[in-house]
């Protein structure tokens, strides 16, 4: 696959978003950073800037949220945008990959977690690098098993979405950097 055939869905933000982001930059994979009015981001390339409509297109029940990953969403206005940006980054990518944390209960740490959940309900290939366990987990079969490959999964669709935490620790920005020299390696 070459990379300027491929589009980066991602939110820009601060961590594992930024990360994706860079190196999107760094392969010539186009960007498209979905947030909303007054969101402070870490990327500047590819920004989509949602409006009112569109975050409404993206709303979800936060008790509907909250029930699906056994943790409890505040109804504040930031935590709704956000949520409804990563319905967007989800909705528009072919396959999923996160940079984060998978609890005992199957979810993922933090807002990213929605993202990981929306890609089980959506049916989508999903991909998480668990920063704790240090290596890349794929959600097959109703479960979480760790990846096939001991080098973990290559970008196969031209439409993915990168995600996950703020805090990014070395071993994450590593795998986000492997994942896309292992994808992009005869393009590079």
């Amino acid at each position: 696959m070459k990379p300027d055939d491929c589009i980066l869905f991602s939110g820009g933000a601060a961590g594992a978003e930024s990360a994706f982001g860079a190196c999107a930059e760094r392969y010539g994979v186009e960007e498209v950073n979905f947030t909303f009015e007054g969101h402070k981001i870490g990327r500047d390339r590819g920004v989509r800037v949602l409006n009112h409509e569109e975050l409404k297109a993206g709303d979800v029940s936060l008790e509907y949220v909250s029930r699906l990953m056994h943790r409890r969403y505040t109804d504040a206005p930031t935590i709704r945008k956000v949520l409804q940006t990563l319905w967007y980054q989800v909705n528009s990518g072919q396959e999923i990959y996160v940079i984060g944390t998978i609890l005992d209960d199957g979810t993922v740490r933090g807002g990213t977690g929605w993202g990981a959940e929306f890609a089980k309900l959506c049916n989508k290939p999903l991909q998480v690098f668990d920063q704790a366990k240090d290596g890349w987990f794929t959600w097959a079969d109703g479960d979480w098993q760790a990846h096939a490959s001991p080098d973990g999964p290559v970008i196969t669709h031209p439409h993915f979405t990168g995600t996950g935490t703020r805090t990014l620790q070395a071993n994450g920005t590593r795998a986000i950097e492997q994942l896309f020299a292992r994808s992009f390696r005869a393009a590079s």
